[in-house]
């Protein structure tokens, strides 16, 4: 006698089967596994930030984009209801910026203000991190507070402050030049207004630049210094040929950190403005922008501009990234 085919759905744990071959086992129908769940899972966990990412980045860029592409058309005097309206203007925004001399010569003043003050920040941030990782450096975790004090300074109220020691007024160096009968230079005009902005960036970017390097150079084992040490190799000689070229991609990094915070140069000339004549409303990229949206009321081409800003700086960006990537293969070749 033949039993019928048991499915797993009906077997339940039961006795001996009726030809005495054997015990039914209690058979379960297995669930498919939900992969795709478990799988999605980490993603969930980025729904809030993408959403803050698109709500505050995304979204602003694109609309900024969108106004660029428009302008406003008046009819009449351009009074009454109906007689300012938004109409689509293409590149025209984007001709209009690149004949703009103003914004041109914004862009030549701070490219002027970084050959200033890239070199002397990186140069200070270096030395600094290379003297407090020597062995005999005294008193190293005091010194580099003291260093990182100033870019914990908001940059407005350390352009404040000295924009008031720039006053010939109200600073006491200007006192003191004048008891000991020395010239009293205008920092306010001409070529010294570069070195006053500069001298705020220097002072204010020089300890976080210096923090970065300095770890740098924390990670990299003693052992390296030791073996270089017993081969004669003196402090100035380990900085040069051993130190230096382990950090050379943290100073690449804060480089392009540099670069970036140049041509978006705002807080020190907008907060310094008010101290003096000799100040254009659009001396830099960012006060061009801010001078065109707000004061000019013209919020289309000050949304061309920032556009064209934002390109200009990414592709500077990606350029000299892949030109150090460049030579950074062709040394470890």
């Amino acid at each position: 006698m033949t039993s019928a085919p048991l499915k797993g759905s009906d077997l339940t744990e039961v006795g001996p089967l009726a030809d005495g071959t054997g015990t039914a086992q209690s058979v379960r129908p297995s669930r498919p596994r939900r992969r795709g769940r478990g799988r999605s899972a980490p993603y969930w966990f980025l729904v809030p930030t993408l959403t803050l990412f698109a709500a505050f980045t995304v979204v602003p860029i694109g609309y900024a984009i969108w106004l660029s592409l428009h302008r406003v058309q008046v009819k009449g005097i351009g009074l009454g209801k109906g007689a300012r309206s938004q109409v689509w203007n293409g590149i025209g925004n984007y001709t209009d910026v690149l004949k703009d001399s103003e914004f041109g010569h914004s862009v030549l003043r701070a490219s002027g203000y970084g050959l200033i003050v890239i070199p002397t920040m990186l140069g200070l941030a270096l030395l600094f991190a290379l003297m407090l990782d020597t062995p005999k450096a005294r008193s190293a975790p005091f010194a580099r507070l003291m260093i990182f004090l100033p870019y914990a300074v908001p940059g407005i109220i350390a352009a404040l402050m000295w924009g008031f020691l720039y006053l010939p007024d109200v600073s006491p160096f200007y006192y003191l030049l004048d008891k000991f009968g020395l010239p009293q230079p205008d920092l306010f005009d001409g070529g010294n207004l570069y070195l006053s902005f500069a001298n705020i960036a220097v002072w204010g970017g020089t300890g976080f630049n210096m923090i970065v390097i300095y770890t740098a150079l924390r990670a990299i084992p003693p052992d390296i210094y030791e073996a270089a040490r017993i081969d004669g190799a003196s402090n100035l000689n380990i900085a040069l040929k051993i130190k230096i070229p382990i950090v050379m991609p943290s100073l690449v990094l804060t480089f392009f950190f540099s670069v970036i915070a140049t041509l978006q140069v705002f807080t020190e000339p907008m907060a310094l403005k008010p101290l003096t004549n000799g100040l254009p409303s659009s001396w830099s990229p960012l006060m061009a922008i801010y001078d065109k949206a707000f004061l000019q009321s013209d919020i289309y081409g000050a949304s061309a501009t920032a556009v064209v800003l934002a390109l200009a700086t990414f592709v500077l960006s990606f350029t000299l990234l892949r030109i150090s990537d460049r030579y950074t293969r062709e040394d470890r070749a």
